[in-house]
């Protein structure tokens, strides 16, 4: 039986990727055991927009890059939209409680990649500052900039394992979906997301 919270296609686990960057990369070595951090990561995707690889970098000190150093596998944790969705906006009262969410999990190898330090700071800086009026680029820091490029390390995330759950309302009873979705402002991140996993709906 066909997963009903499977993403309709890959362009919606890239565009909750390329919407929500900031992810959790969890690694564990052997001795240095587990660490995390929160990055923003950006995806490289393959002539079918599958996701292939996410491009980051992090703080030499933190400690995940101790743990990739010596065991290079990562699970990474992306988060789209999410929400509570209490049984109070819908017309049945005893419907249960839910929560609604998109998630993205990686299983990845890793390999660090300093001497690609700049590539990916201005890669990142360029993408978040795309739509700004006055977009601020890398070289108006001046002198600063080669100093605090040398204090962080790249990374490529070659991904081995992609797994996206969608949980959005695809199996509720019409009349229930429409009351959730009803619920929600229209210009809010949820209801956009339910609209697009729903259609037709």
């Amino acid at each position: 039986m066909p997963d009903p919270f499977r993403p309709l296609d890959d362009g919606e686990v890239a565009r909750l990727v390329a919407e929500h960057p900031l992810a959790w990369v969890v690694a564990r070595g052997d001795a240095a055991g587990f660490a995390a951090s929160p990055l923003p990561l950006l995806a490289d995707l393959d002539g079918d927009g599958r996701v292939v690889r996410l491009v980051g970098h992090m703080a030499r000190r933190n400690r995940l890059a101790t743990v990739l150093a010596e065991c290079p596998r990562a699970l990474i944790l992306f988060q789209g939209p999410q929400g509570y969705v209490s049984p109070g906006v819908v017309r049945d009262r005893s419907w249960g409680p839910t929560w609604n969410y998109a998630v993205v999990e990686v299983e990845a190898d890793v390999t660090l990649r300093p001497g690609d330090n700049h590539a990916a700071l201005t890669r990142l800086v360029d993408s978040m500052e795309r739509d700004r009026a006055a977009p601020w680029t890398v070289a108006e820091m001046g002198p600063r900039y080669e100093r605090l490029s040398q204090a962080i390390v790249a990374f490529h995330a070659e991904v081995r394992r992609l797994d996206a759950r969608f949980k959005l309302g695809q199996d509720e009873r019409p009349e229930i979906y429409r009351d959730i979705l009803g619920s929600l402002p229209a210009d809010d991140g949820l209801a956009a997301i339910m609209r697009r996993s729903n259609p037709g709906r």
